[in-house]
């Protein structure tokens, strides 16, 4: 794939392992295996050949949280065999009295980052918020260390991604998915004003993913018009490219390819934030490894 962009970096896809003795699938959360996970399972082996193929030189394993829950044992073991390529993002239960013992678990293995899930495609957990108190203490724990933390919630979350913040301030969180605003009332994107309201958190950060690049497709809202007022709001520096390959559908080039086609009207320097520069910033040690 030709681009004028250099040291691509996909900042969320999955590695399910087909060797389900050593990594079993279990405890899923929500109590449901995703359907992606069991149909189309990508391992370590496999996403190499997809960057290689795509074009893309580094990548942020995101653990498979409908599959694997929060034993991230697959995305630890991918990144200590392909350390070259990958950097990796682990999952705990942030209300678990226990949880700062299991991240400290994780990192020691070589992960780099931790993801909070409580709403997605496969499964939702309306009794979790994120800003629950009993979980300040494991916030306080990684906001010291600067641990990027990436959330994934729905639009209605976003509440609670302000009051984590305005307690959190040193904080890096990576909303994924940009919480999965509506679009379809088109520019200004007037039901989305939720999310850009929170631009005045310096420390919150954006995974501009293949949901957003095809939900901004719906109703009136146009690719172009979407990213360029994500850019205005948040600036390009807090805004990262991520695949969600294979739990978004096509092959990881083709969601990279829809990708720098929704973004064509902004400026090079945008681009090159989005899809290299703005990973690189929030997680240090893609600077450490050479990539493919």
């Amino acid at each position: 794939m030709k681009t004028e962009i250099q040291h691509i970096v996909d900042t969320h896809c999955h590695v399910i392992s087909q060797d389900q003795a050593q990594f079993p699938i279990a405890d899923s959360i929500g109590g449901k295996q995703s359907d992606w996970s069991r149909e189309r399972p990508v391992n370590v082996d496999g996403m190499q050949k997809e960057m290689l193929n795509a074009g893309i030189s580094k990548s942020v394993l995101v653990q498979a949280s409908t599959c694997y829950g929060h034993d991230s044992s697959y995305v630890a073991h991918s990144v200590k065999t392909s350390p070259n390529c990958f950097i990796g993002v682990c999952s705990v239960d942030f209300l678990d009295p226990k949880a700062i013992e299991h991240l400290e678990h994780w990192l020691k293995l070589g992960v780099t980052g931790v993801r909070v899930f409580i709403a997605g495609h496969t499964a939702a957990d309306d009794n979790k918020r994120l800003d629950d108190p009993k979980a300040f203490p494991l916030w306080d724990w990684i906001s010291e260390k600067q641990i990027p933390i990436c959330v994934q919630l729905r639009s209605n979350g976003l509440p609670s991604v302000a009051n984590l913040l305005t307690h959190f301030p040193k904080a890096v969180v990576l909303l994924d998915h940009f919480a999965r605003p509506e679009l379809s009332d088109g520019f200004p994107f007037a039901q989305a004003q939720s999310l850009f309201d929170l631009a005045r958190f310096k420390g919150l950060h954006f995974k501009y993913t293949t949901h957003n690049v095809r939900d901004s497709l719906l109703g009136k809202s146009t690719q172009a018009e979407f990213i360029q007022k994500a850019v205005q709001v948040f600036g390009a520096s807090r805004i990262a490219w991520g695949s969600n390959f294979p739990a978004c559908n096509r092959t990881l080039a083709e969601q990279l390819q829809e990708g720098i086609e929704a973004t064509a009207e902004l400026s090079l320097s945008d681009r090159e934030w989005i899809f290299s520069k703005t990973a690189h910033q929030l997680y240090p040690s893609l600077n450490n490894i050479a990539g493919l």
